[in-house]
């Protein structure tokens, strides 16, 4: 097994990639966590409680909230 680099031992290129990884990562989860408190319960699809778990595992939870776990409002028609 190959030893682990520390962090000065990466590349700047490498190291921003992460950073902006986790920034990414910390953003959506905040978002959803925001839409699922916000939303009322018969606009989501299954329960809060449940897509608030799934939105802390790392980026398959909150994309997968916005696909599929909104309910589109009454009269909205995408073009």
């Amino acid at each position: 097994m190959a030893p682990r680099k520390k962090w000065s031992d990466r590349s700047k290129r490498s190291r921003t990639l992460i950073v902006a990884t986790g920034v990414v990562e910390v953003v959506l989860l905040v978002a959803t966590l925001i839409d699922i408190k916000r939303r009322p319960a018969d606009q989501i699809e299954g329960s809060k409680r449940m897509w608030t778990a799934l939105a802390f595992v790392n980026f398959a939870g909150p994309i997968a909230y916005f696909a599929f776990g909104r309910r589109q409002k009454p009269g909205f028609r995408p073009d």
